[in-house]
């Protein structure tokens, strides 16, 4: 309260200096200026032009800011020479604030500033002053301008426009090293007084840090200041102006700073023994165990890699580094056997990656541990003397030929008898079998080297007592060639010679093929068939090669006489014992030019040429003529008689059968089957009708059917018909089926056909519907006899 009582006093005081000063230059220290008077010029006509000289009275003017007395600040006073003080002179003030900062007294030019002023919103104002007459308003001097600065006063405190503040600096850094720097900013006037000149100070963060009063550059005041032991400190800094004196105004920011890490902590086992087990069944690149040590680093710093050094395990076991957790992976490297060792020592070193050479002296950045690995027993499968076989067999060896043996046995102490299959998918044409105690492999029928030249199969070995325990091996059986094929042509040859080649000339060269292996095969010996070794058209010639030439031996072929020759040859292997083979080469003669040229290979010796002459060409011409002249007559004939040549009409089809259904004598008629029911009843009357035409007219119905005799000769009555259906002049071109179908004997009901059969009602009897029951009365009311119905009547 005592610094703020003081600080007002202080700034009353420098207020009524200032002003006093001011009124002092005001009156005495003014220079006049003659108004009115000085340099002429002629204008025109002769008229004298008097350029005025500027009479004020006044220097550059000064106001205190945040002035806050109760009567307007006398800022200055205007005042011209041609002022005489009688009141005729007016003074006009223009201008920034002029009127609403800054009022001016027309009579005696006095300047009072109306309001308080704050020089951080604005440090000067530019006024424009001007004399003039009070009655004609006329003025009495140029306008002239003068400027009114605002003097500065201590009232703003410093700022730190950028806080709070976060640094970073190193662990463990020497003392005096740069951490940052913080700048606060005074809106007074730093060009006046102390009001602006700033000291920094700290706060809070001793002892660990300090600040420079000048720059407010923070810097380490304690040597080895430990991360892993405080990461963070706050600190507060204060600037303060008018120099850090008493009075003066301050402010305040928060420095967060932070210690980064180095690499100042070696690695470290919480213990030195670590003791882990695994399983003699265990693959390789299984995980044993983890092992860690631990760095209290961050970052890189804190990057722990790991490796064994020495340990009767090292061939045994591989140690990695999880990058994610930082621990040493322990994994099994090769096969353990607890038959064979039941236990492993290794020592494990961990390390940094980043070494930081500033603190090697501070020791090895390092740790190790000793890591005991117990084998643990398992029940092993089987294993096989060889991790894989290959055997031989020759083709063609007979059924239970021994191709070889597999081996393996139960590495466990109990040694378990073993038994040997053969994985069938790898033996689909059953050419193998093996015993299932002794492993001896054979053959179940002969093989083919060149249908398969090997043979790939699994043979599975499982312990007896515990089939689960099985082990696989791999057998490659190759069959060995043997000399079983004969050589043959390499393809399918055709020869061609001219008719006029000559004796000696090559016609093709031939090769042959052997499906044998090469030291069965090649080389082959090329010879003609002893059938045709005195062949006197074509020569065999042998290249020793394994190519044969043909060569013409005589010359003057014909097509005419043999168009194709048939040459047999025979081909020899190599093998032992060789074998031989006959194979046909087919030459065909052809015609050719007198250049060697093919031109025709056709049997035809002569080939009619291209063209026609004219007479063979009417010739032609007039068959042609003749046959269409035949047909015209032909179907003309034919419409003369009426008959189409094709028949459309639906009645008239090619091989027409007629049936007829007729009913037969039912249980009655014992002779059903007699051939004289082939009879035609009306062949009698000499009336033949044809089944296989549409009548022309209606033939009058044929009355009731009665028995034929059976003394009628069938042969005769067939024979009749045959003969009059051949000599018939209507009979169509083509064979029709004539069909006679007739009733039987001794049926009471008679015939229900209605075909060719009498409508009146005469000829059939109802009258026995009159005995069949009330159920049949409609019946014989309507088939009955008239006369009975007329009797009824009467």
């Amino acid at each position: 309260m005592s610094e703020v009582l003081t600080l007002q006093i202080f700034l009353l005081c420098l207020s009524m200096v200032l002003c006093s000063h001011a009124s002092s230059n005001l009156k005495h220290g003014h220079r006049r200026w003659p108004s009115l008077h000085g340099h002429h010029e002629k204008g025109k006509e002769g008229q004298v032009l008097h350029r005025s000289k500027r009479g004020w009275v006044w220097n550059q003017f000064f106001v205190i800011e945040e002035y806050t007395g109760p009567d307007p600040v006398l800022v200055g006073r205007l005042h011209s020479d041609v002022d005489s003080g009688d009141g005729k002179i007016r003074y006009i003030l223009s201008g920034e604030g002029a009127g609403s900062i800054f009022v001016i007294d027309d009579k005696t030019g006095n300047i009072h500033a109306k309001k308080t002023l704050d020089r951080e919103e604005r440090a000067q104002y530019t006024l424009m002053a001007q004399a003039v007459d009070r009655e004609t308003n006329k003025p009495l001097e140029p306008p002239s301008e003068f400027i009114v600065k605002v003097q500065d006063i201590n009232d703003n405190p410093p700022e730190f426009l950028h806080g709070p503040y976060h640094a970073m600096v190193p662990e463990m850094s020497n003392v005096g090293t740069s951490v940052m720097q913080v700048t606060a900013s005074d809106a007074d006037d730093p060009t006046y007084g102390n009001s602006a000149k700033l000291v920094y100070s700290i706060l809070e963060g001793q002892p660990y840090f300090s600040v420079e009063p000048q720059t407010g550059i923070i810097r380490t005041a304690l040597p080895n200041m430990d991360r892993e032991a405080k990461e963070e400190y706050n600190v507060v800094i204060q600037a303060k102006d008018m120099g850090g004196h008493m009075g003066g105004l301050s402010g305040t920011t928060k420095v967060t700073i932070k210690l980064t890490d180095v690499n100042d902590n070696p690695p470290k086992f919480p213990q030195s023994v670590y003791t882990m087990s695994i399983s003699e069944a265990s693959v390789p690149g299984e995980v044993v165990g983890r092992i860690k040590a631990k760095d209290p680093d961050l970052g890189e710093n804190g990057l722990v890699s790991y490796r064994v050094l020495e340990g009767d395990g090292v061939e045994i076991f591989e140690v990695t580094t999880d990058s994610q957790t930082q621990e040493g992976v322990i994994k099994l490297r090769k096969h353990v056997d607890f038959e064979t060792k039941k236990a492993y020592s290794l020592k494990v070193e961990a390390y940094n990656a980043y070494i930081d050479k500033r603190f090697d002296s501070w020791g090895p950045f390092r740790d190790t541990a000793t890591v005991k690995i117990a084998i643990e027993d398992a029940d092993e499968p089987p294993v096989f003397s060889s991790p894989r076989y290959s055997l031989e067999v020759q083709e063609n060896a007979p059924a239970g030929t021994v191709v070889g043996r597999v081996h393996a046995k139960d590495t466990d102490a109990s040694n378990n008898p073993i038994k040997y299959t053969i994985n069938q998918h790898t033996n689909l044409d059953r050419f193998f079998n093996i015993h299932p105690d002794e492993g001896i492999i054979k053959t179940t029928k002969p093989l083919d080297r060149e249908a398969m030249a090997w043979h790939n199969i699994t043979i599975i070995a499982e312990e007896n007592q515990n089939t689960h325990q099985k082990a696989s091996v791999h057998v490659s059986i190759k069959v060995l060639d043997v000399n079983d094929n004969a050589p043959e042509f390499a393809e399918q040859y055709e020869a061609f010679v001219c008719e006029n080649s000559q004796p000696g000339k090559l016609i093709i060269i031939i090769s042959a093929v052997d499906k044998d292996e090469t030291a069965n095969g090649p080389r082959f010996i090329f010879g003609l068939a002893q059938e045709v070794l005195n062949n006197p058209n074509f020569t065999l010639r042998d290249n020793r090669d394994n190519t044969a030439g043909i060569y013409v031996r005589r010359g003057g072929f014909s097509r005419q006489k043999d168009d194709i020759f048939y040459l047999p040859i025979e081909i020899n292997d190599n093998g032992i014992p060789p074998l031989s083979s006959t194979n046909t080469l087919t030459v065909r003669v052809c015609g050719c030019d007198s250049d060697g040229t093919l031109q025709s290979c056709n049997a035809e010796p002569y080939v009619l040429p291209a063209g026609l002459s004219t007479g063979a060409l009417i010739a032609i011409l007039a068959c042609i003529v003749i046959l269409l002249v035949i047909v015209v007559l032909f179907v003309a004939l034919r419409r003369q008689k009426k008959e189409p040549l094709i028949v459309f009409e639906e009645e008239d089809i090619r091989e027409n059968i007629i049936t007829y259904d007729d009913e037969g004598g039912g249980e009655e008629d014992t002779e059903a089957f007699d051939i004289a029911t082939l009879q035609n009843p009306d062949g009698a009357n000499g009336f033949l009708p044809r089944k296989d035409i549409k009548p022309e007219m209606q033939y009058p119905l044929r009355p009731g059917l009665r028995p034929v005799p059976n003394s009628v000769d069938v042969d005769d009555f067939i024979k009749t018909r045959i003969s009059e259906a051949d000599n018939d002049p209507t009979a169509p071109p083509y064979d029709s089926i004539q069909i006679y179908g007739y009733e039987g004997r001794g049926s009471v009901a008679g015939s229900l056909s209605s075909l060719e059969s009498t409508t009146t009602d005469s000829d059939l009897d109802y009258d026995y519907l009159q005995n069949w029951g009330p159920r049949f009365k409609k019946l014989a009311d309507l088939y009955g006899s008239k006369d009975t119905a007329d009797n009824e009547d009467s």
